[in-house]
């Protein structure tokens, strides 16, 4: 049974007291009248668990989860460094003796300490580590602490620590003193990320780039405007358009590279953020055994870098399962930041660039700070010197040999000084009086007068050097920021690839797993209607339409088995917005009596819900029903039931003559006569032609919402061309699902007789050609630069009349630039061709300029240049240096 705690300290502690008199009054009563007979007695606590429960959760925000904002630590993190700071000597010391060390200032034992200090290690900013550390990307564990050492990288002793400007208490025990935050001089908190979950708070800060946050703190020192973009050490890319400066409600997608190995094999070579090799092939494994994906094994490679193999199963498409694992497995994930920092002892929400301008500007006051107490000391030291000068040069000291007392040897000191303190920057105190006197015989004796004056002008131009800095204190800061990413930045590049992401709906890529049965006339349709009808392959996160006699239908989703309705005319996949389903319909409408003829498509539903393809009058019902997947129109013969003066017994329907409507139109009237029989006549056509398609460079990806550049329309075995900055053509089809390189330059329908042009080096020779060819069809890479490794690509057109500028450099840099025309420059060739050289001068650059306006066409076979599919150039070699278009 719980108790009471009275404090007599507790203003409120009477009224509770009368509060629980009164209640216990107000019990009894209810005992003894019996509305309670069996209630166990009662006691209302005071205010003890809110006031304790309150400073519990003070204590976990303010001293155990979340980073301060001054230096960016946690507590445990800052008595982590403060003690290897104290123990440093250049040596590696053993991570045991470090959290033994700590323990002094950390109050919550070595577990806490330990892990603190190997994920402050794994981090690679401000710890040296030796031995087996862990690995983040593999999920290891760290070795125990006996086996592994540590100590203080450089860059930490740089940017950390000074002695001279970090503000001090008693540890918790009062035996020692550690710092309140250390005096960090770098936007620590960004760089390396945090997370702590306190009670009713978190924090999450991701992790951001060493060299792009020096070039914020820059811009920010200049008044510019800058934007942070997390970045993460274990790779991956990344779509940060809902970041929202790592505020609450922001959102970052994060996804793993997976390459195609071939078709057969794909390889995952960079993870989330977060995640391990094995939770990730967990993950797939998982969404194997559940069919999301249709996989044979998975491969972990993994060594010093990440490569987990991932098999296909015999026919799977390996676009397809791309989608797949970022829809189904942690190959994609999204992170919510929480930018949650402790300001003034209490927590506050702040955006990162918020936290980024808060340490620029407390590095520039710790700069201002330093300088500030080097000048203090310079100038007491100049000081000391100058009266130390006086001293020895006019014997000053000589005059106290008569003096008997300490008091006559400091007033006759201070007198003799009264002629040159006019010379000195302060008053003489009593303690320089005392140092005088402290001056050995010895070095009286041998005191150098021009080592003395050049010593004080060596302090005189330092401090002017520091006076200089003071007042120019921002271009310090500055130069401070460049100096440390000079130093440092090439150890921290850029890992996270930042990319736009599509929405990748997931029933568009799970694997059809499950097989989809119906029994019409009973009204089910599922997945274990083993016996019933077999419909199509289907998964188990599909949607399904139902069409039924009586004109109504549903989308509901994929069932084991589930009631829909009697008499089923039609079950498939549903797909939302696809409005190239067309379904054609002849229907009875019920009040009139009228046959009535329909185009439809069904582009949105709510799920569950009965719609009608009649007007839902008493008695209508579908006499003709057919989907068609692309807008086929077909021809229908309907025979009508013979009567007295029926002149046409027989019609023909052609759905081809009526236009598509919207499913809740009625259509139009076919005929007023009663129907005896359907049948079909002929087989449609597509009445809605090709699909358009539209190629989105932000995200790479093809789509059908007019997003990015326009293709064109595909129908049939089209296919799309992409050249690659590598130097290579592939022929991909119009699937929405493709998957195309990263180094995608150009994009096309294809079409073999569209002429492109490229300008590139071609390493063999030596020299810039320039070449025009048709693609030809192919199902594998078509190399365009020729086969040599260090052949690259320097611009690529698709223009009719094509233009190119050439720039020069080194001895040829006085040569203006020049324009090539390159439809005129060189005849159609092969692409396995190599061209023509441009120049034999050095070139710096080829850029491609706005296309020729050729009023008279010029084509190929006016050049007099015959096809060559050779490799060579157009001319023999005896004639190559005539031939080109620079050569003097």
């Amino acid at each position: 049974m719980a108790t009471t705690h009275n404090d007599s300290s507790n203003p409120n502690n009477n009224e509770n007291t009368d509060h629980i008199e009164n209640t216990e009054l107000e019990n009894e009563n209810q005992r003894s009248s019996g509305k309670f007979d069996s209630l166990t007695h009662i006691k209302h606590l005071s205010g003890m668990y809110r006031n304790w429960f309150l400073d519990y959760a003070s204590y976990v925000i303010l001293e155990r989860a979340v980073p301060y904002l001054y230096d960016g630590f946690k507590p445990v993190q800052r008595r982590i460094l403060h003690a290897m700071n104290r123990m440093h000597d250049g040596r590696y010391h053993k991570v045991a003796n470090i959290i033994g060390h700590a323990m002094q200032f950390h109050p919550h034992g070595d577990a806490s300490i330990g892990e603190a200090l190997i994920q402050l290690g794994q981090k690679n900013v401000l710890i040296d580590t030796q031995g087996n550390w862990g690995n983040n990307l593999t999920g290891d564990s760290a070795a125990a602490p006996r086996y592994i050492e540590a100590r203080l990288s450089k860059f930490a002793k740089e940017v950390v620590f000074n002695h001279k400007t970090t503000t001090w208490k008693d540890s918790y025990d009062g035996r020692n003193k550690e710092p309140e935050s250390l005096p960090v001089k770098f936007p620590l908190l960004l760089v390396q990320g945090v997370e702590g979950i306190a009670v009713g708070l978190a924090s999450k800060i991701l992790p951001h780039n060493f060299n792009e946050l020096i070039d914020a703190a820059i811009k920010h020192l200049k008044g510019e405007t800058f934007e942070l973009l997390p970045d993460f050490p274990s790779g991956g890319q990344a779509d940060f358009s809902r970041y929202k400066d790592g505020q609450r409600g922001g959102k970052v997608r994060v996804r793993a590279k997976i390459d195609k190995v071939d078709k057969s094999t794909l390889a995952i070579r960079e993870l989330p953020f977060g995640k391990t090799t094995n939770s990730l092939i967990d993950s797939i494994i998982n969404a194997n055994e559940k069919k999301k994906i249709k996989i044979k094994k998975v491969d972990d490679n993994t060594a010093e870098h990440v490569e987990i193999l991932v098999h296909l199963r015999n026919g799977a498409s390996p676009d397809k399962t791309i989608d797949a694992l970022y829809a189904f497995t942690d190959c994609e994930i999204s992170i919510s930041p929480n930018a949650c920092v402790i300001d003034d002892e209490k927590p506050r929400f702040l955006g990162v660039s918020d936290i980024l301008k808060f340490s620029v500007d407390n590095t520039l006051k710790l700069l201002q700070q330093e300088l500030q107490i080097r000048k203090n000391e310079l100038e007491e030291d100049w000081h000391a010197s100058s009266l130390e000068k006086i001293f020895i040069e006019n014997k000053i000291y000589s005059h106290i040999e008569q003096c008997e007392t300490w008091e006559c040897i400091l007033t006759t000191i201070d007198n003799k000084l009264e002629p040159f303190k006019k010379l000195l920057k302060r008053d003489v105190t009593h303690d320089d009086l005392v140092k005088l006197t402290e001056i050995r015989i010895k070095r009286i004796s041998k005191y150098d007068s021009n080592k003395a004056e050049k010593h004080i002008k060596k302090i005189e131009e330092e401090i002017e050097s520091i006076n200089h800095k003071l007042n120019t204190i921002v271009d310090y800061t500055i130069n401070y920021f460049q100096n440390l990413k000079d130093e440092y930045g090439s150890y921290y590049p850029r890992q996270t690839e930042i990319k736009n992401f599509d929405t990748i709906e997931a029933s568009n890529v799970a694997v059809n797993s499950e097989k989809l049965y119906v029994n019409r006339e009973e009204g089910f349709i599922g997945t274990n209607l083993k016996n019933a009808e077999y419909v199509t392959d289907c998964s188990d996160i599909d949607d399904i339409i139902i069409f039924r006699r009586d004109g109504k239908y549903l989308v509901t989703r994929v069932a084991p088995k589930v009631f829909v309705g009697k008499d089923i005319i039609h079950a498939a996949i549903f797909k939302k917005n696809d409005d190239r389903t067309i379904y054609n319909t002849l229907y009875l409408d019920g009040e009139t009596g009228y046959t009535i003829m329909k185009r439809f498509a069904v582009t949105s539903v709510t799920r569950e819900k009965e719609y009608d393809v009649t007007q839902g009058t008493p008695r209508s019902k579908i006499l003709y029903f057919s989907a068609n997947p692309n807008g086929e129109a077909e021809i229908v013969k309907v025979a009508l039931t013979p009567k007295p003066r029926l002149k046409k017994p027989i019609l023909y329907c052609d759905f081809g003559e009526i236009s598509v409507k919207g499913r809740f139109a009625r259509g139009n009237i076919f005929t007023k006569h009663a129907i005896y029989r359907i049948t079909l006549k002929k087989r449609g056509e597509s009445t809605l032609g090709g699909t358009d398609i539209w190629f989105d460079y932000s995200v790479l990806r093809l789509n059908t919402e007019e997003r990015g550049k326009y293709l064109g329309e595909f129908s049939g075995e089209d296919k799309i061309i992409a050249f690659m900055q590598s130097g290579y053509y592939m022929l991909y089809s119009y699937d929405l699902t493709t998957h195309f390189e990263d180094d995608l330059v150009l994009i096309d329908k294809f079409d073999s007789s569209k002429v492109y042009t490229a300008a590139f080096f071609e390493a063999e020779q030596g020299f810039f050609y320039l070449k025009r060819f048709k693609p030809e069809y192919t199902i594998r890479p078509a190399s365009f630069i020729g086969e040599n490794e260090n052949s690259y690509l320097v611009a690529l057109s698709n223009e009719k009349y094509p233009r190119f500028e050439i720039s020069f450099k080194g001895d040829d840099s006085h040569r203006e630039p020049q324009v090539v025309e390159g439809w005129n420059f060189v005849g159609l060739k092969s692409y396995k061709a190599r061209g023509k050289r441009l120049t034999n001068c050095d070139v710096d650059r080829i850029n491609e300029v706005e296309p020729a306006e050729v009023t008279e066409e010029f084509t190929d076979q006016d050049s007099g240049i015959e096809d060559s599919a050779n490799g060579e150039d157009d001319y023999p070699d005896d004639q190559k240096v005539q031939s080109s278009l620079f050569n003097e």
